[in-house]
């Protein structure tokens, strides 16, 4: 049976991004009133303009911003949180105001969103970790932290803001514009060896994780959980 969210009203913070893009479309594609919350600017429009949605300026380090845009607009149905900024390296070599930067704007970014949301009764927040919560790297031990930090924050969620579903994504390796800053032969090389090195033979794409985000969002018995979409990068 095909997937009928018309009437619904489904935020998405970071919709300027790779996998907020594809989230907003795919909650479009099933008839859902879709507001695209980000940075302002043409990425931004584009989605809001792609869906028949709505942009909405939001920075999520801004706690006044953040409480303006639920206090003046009636409850979501669904609210899905795919914006960070965070910085990659060894804790040894990464000073510590961008480890403070980087926890400040993914783990309290979303911290705030879920603390101001006003959502409707049965509905759903979702957040995006990162498999890295579970798979550590020596190059990203901060990351892994973050991660694994909203997954527990989802969890106690759960319990808090019950009946509003609350649940977690964790993507692998996913082709998205956030790679964009590296030479064009670097980052085909680096998507072919974890490629080679996937079960799935392949890196994920925007969309894949999209799908697993309406999934969780969408099954009215699933809340407290978190979806691992990473080609099996955890187990390989």
């Amino acid at each position: 049976m095909a997937l009928d969210l018309t009437g619904k009203r489904v935020l998405i913070v970071g919709a300027g991004g790779g996998i907020g893009a594809a989230t907003a479309r795919a909650f479009a594609d099933a008839g859902a009133r879709v507001f695209a919350a980000g940075r302002p600017g043409p990425k931004l429009d584009a989605v809001a303009s792609g869906t028949g949605g709505a942009a909405v300026a939001l920075d999520i380090l801004d706690d006044g911003a953040i409480e303006r845009v639920f206090a003046e607009a009636p409850a979501f149905d669904h609210v899905a949180i795919a914006a960070a900024a965070t910085k990659s390296g060894p804790v040894s070599g990464l000073p510590l105001e961008a480890a403070k930067a980087s926890m400040e704007s993914k783990f309290w970014g979303a911290y705030r969103i879920a603390r101001a949301a006003q959502v409707a009764d049965g509905g759903s927040i979702t957040f995006v970790s990162g498999f890295l919560s579970h798979r550590p790297s020596a190059g990203a031990v901060l990351q892994g932290a973050i991660n694994a930090a909203i997954e527990a924050l989802a969890r106690g969620l759960v319990l808090e803001r019950a009946p509003v579903r609350v649940n977690t994504v964790s993507p692998g390796l996913i082709d998205t514009p956030l790679w964009q800053g590296m030479r064009e032969d670097d980052r085909a090389a680096m998507f072919a060896r974890t490629a080679e090195r996937l079960p799935a033979r392949r890196v994920g794409r925007p969309e894949d994780i999209a799908q697993a985000i309406l999934f969780v969002a969408t099954n009215p018995f699933v809340t407290g959980t978190t979806v691992t979409v990473d080609g099996g990068g955890t187990i390989a």
